[in-house]
């Protein structure tokens, strides 16, 4: 049981990390029409998040079967994953409140439901979440590990629908710079975790070549 709980709380920090809901709140509302309503809110967080966790379904269910029929290696996605996420963590760590373009507001405006995409996709389930769903998933070997890594998810996926639901108030109370600060410190967390991803990665990479 203690083990159940030390992979949720890893993945759970995991995945907090790369989805960064408090500085995904500012951009959502950026992406948004400006007199939205509460009740309109409630429903572009609840779809956002069902579809990050269709997603999630999705990928644990084809991610096994993309990677052997591409006859990937488990320890060099955990390479590339790691990459991934290196560039991901750059971006939030260099990340700057801005504001949109008329090209950006016109699309998004045009848009019918900016809560299944982009807001679910690639926004809040992007490239970075998707390699580490797939690099979790293949070090689960057991019942425990997977259910460590669903309940840690769904755990983060009702954070997502608070802090989209509630970002009219994380925007009001902490304001740009305050969700700007999260994000970079998220970011160094998610550089952390994309270097032990590439580290262990190479590291079992080199052991299968030569054969250690």
């Amino acid at each position: 049981m203690s083990n159940f709980f030390d992979l949720l709380l890893q993945n759970s920090i995991t995945f907090f990390a790369i989805m960064d809901p408090i500085g995904v709140s500012a951009l959502v509302l950026s992406l948004v029409s400006a007199n939205i309503t509460k009740h309109e809110m409630n429903k572009v967080a609840f779809k956002a998040t069902m579809t990050i966790i269709i997603a999630f379904i999705v990928v644990m269910i084809t991610g096994d079967f993309v990677l052997k029929l591409f006859g990937i290696d488990q320890h060099s996605l955990k390479v590339m994953g790691g990459v991934v996420l290196f560039l991901t963590a750059l971006q939030m760590v260099n990340s700057k409140a801005k504001k949109q373009t008329k090209e950006e507001e016109k699309e998004a405006k045009e848009q019918e439901d900016l809560s299944v995409i982009p807001i679910g996709i690639p926004i809040t389930f992007g490239p970075g979440l998707f390699t580490t769903i797939i690099i979790f998933q293949q070090e689960a070997h057991t019942a425990t590990d997977i259910s460590a890594l669903v309940v840690a998810f769904l755990i983060n996926a009702l954070i997502i629908y608070l802090a989209f639901k509630n970002s009219f108030y994380i925007k009001k109370y902490m304001g740009i710079t305050g969700q700007n600060i999260i994000t970079k410190l998220m970011g160094l967390i998610v550089g952390a975790i994309a270097v032990q991803f590439v580290v262990s990665g190479l590291v079992n990479l080199s052991k299968g070549y030569l054969g250690v």
